[in-house]
């Protein structure tokens, strides 16, 4: 499987929202509170695609996953409950999905490969990125892929653990 990180564009928004909502579904039976309070939503990926900050994850023709990509904009993180490992430009990727009929091919941890090969590409060498306390499959990632434990920031008024990346 040879997979590409392309932008999203607003014809492939329902695509994209039946992704996340297997996401959502998932973390519901997962027992996670994680994305289970209206967010996300379809009107969040059509901004994400309107501003340029969504991407799809793409085989061949067919999209096997999504996330939101930003560069210097989460301003959750200048509240952080601790420390970053770096103060400079960063790359934060948000609300990452994976098809139900393609997990367990390792596509999340090939997404976030993708996104760093982004960051360098744009002469960042921070990623930034949270996820509940009972996101065990992310927290597993940010484990392997080598991302620091950073401290805790708060979205919507839960505390979400915060992890950082500094590429070479």
């Amino acid at each position: 499987m040879s997979v590409t990180l392309q932008k999203a564009n607003i014809f492939q928004a329902l695509e994209i929202w039946e992704i996340l909502q297997q996401a959502i579904l998932r973390r519901k039976a997962d027992g996670s509170k994680q994305w289970q309070d209206g967010y996300p939503n379809l009107a969040v990926i059509k901004n994400d695609i309107e501003k340029n900050q969504g991407f799809v994850l793409m085989d061949d023709e067919n999209i096997v996953g999504y996330c939101a990509i930003l560069i210097n904009n989460e301003p959750e993180y200048a509240n952080l409950k601790g420390e970053w490992l770096s103060n400079e430009d960063f790359v934060v990727f948000h609300r990452v999905a994976i098809d139900e009929g393609h997990l367990g091919k390792g596509l999340a941890k090939t997404m976030m490969t993708l996104i760093e090969d982004f960051a360098l590409e744009n002469n960042i060498h921070s990623i930034k990125a949270d996820t509940n306390f009972d996101n065990v499959a992310m927290l597993s990632i940010f484990e392997k892929l080598g991302y620091a434990y950073c401290g805790e920031v708060f979205f919507r008024g839960n505390a979400r653990k915060a992890f950082e990346k500094v590429l070479n």
